[in-house]
């Protein structure tokens, strides 16, 4: 598995070897002791998948604690722009954020650790999407940030009036006004 830094060094894509022929393909989606060795050590407890359409937007979320998620995402099918916003206050990439297409073609996956909002767009006709997660959803903890609050700067690769966002994600305060995780220096 090749594991590519990016310019906030939390987050990793992680590129899997894929195995093809001409009976389709393997690949090793999760594999603990190389997680470990450039992520740290994580208890998966919760896998999610959802399917969408083009255009559909979902996020940008995280939960507050004592319930923040950090997960590992990838693309089972289809294409997204996939986005994680450092929101831990002290940190020197606070408010920057990170995007990374992720496709079914390269299996790509992205680590979006604790104190970062995530959030993606679907760029392909449809997507289906799967994440692990470090910790259970709560629906008390959920929060978020506008997706297309100015101050973050995000370029969501697709029209404005493509985006199809739910009730909710409209409705999510700006980067300003959302709860900050405190950065913690690793060791």
């Amino acid at each position: 598995m090749n594991i590519i830094e990016t310019p906030i060094p939390d987050v990793l894509i992680f590129e899997p070897k894929v195995f093809g022929d001409d009976r389709g393909y393997f690949l090793e989606t999760y594999r603990h002791d190389i997680f470990v060795r450039h992520a740290g050590t994580v208890d998966f407890v919760q896998d999610n998948e959802s399917k969408s359409s083009y255009g559909v937007l979902r996020g940008l979320h995280f939960q507050k604690p004592p319930y923040t998620q950090s997960k590992l995402v990838r693309v089972v099918s289809g294409r997204v722009l996939d986005v994680a916003v450092d929101l831990r206050k002290g940190s020197p990439w606070y408010g920057m954020h990170v995007a990374v297409e992720l496709n079914s073609d390269s299996k790509n996956m992205l680590w979006v650790p604790k104190g970062f909002a995530h959030g993606f767009v679907v760029l392909s006709d449809e997507a289906v999407f799967a994440y692990k997660c470090d910790n259970y959803y709560s629906p008390a903890h959920d929060a978020g940030v506008v997706w297309n609050d100015p101050a973050l700067g995000i370029d969501w690769r697709i029209p404005e009036g493509d985006i199809a966002l739910s009730a909710k994600d409209a409705a999510l305060p700006p980067f300003a006004e959302a709860d900050a995780f405190t950065f913690e220096q690793k060791a």
